[in-house]
């Protein structure tokens, strides 16, 4: 692997057939990938601000 490349792991993980199906449909459509998508979502995920945590009284 390269210098310029990040390091990737693999990782799994379980999803309703149906969904894991309609995303497999909509990446193919989208001439795209499963793994892309996914990185994408993830990605934006983690780049949103967290929720502030409500304190307990």
């Amino acid at each position: 692997m390269s210098k310029d490349q990040p390091s990737k792991k693999n990782t799994s993980l379980r999803l309703e057939s149906s969904m894991l199906k309609a995303l497999k449909i909509r990446a193919i459509e989208e001439d795209s990938s499963v793994q892309v998508i996914l990185e994408r979502l993830v990605e934006e995920y983690l780049n949103t601000p967290r929720k502030q945590k409500k304190s307990k009284k």
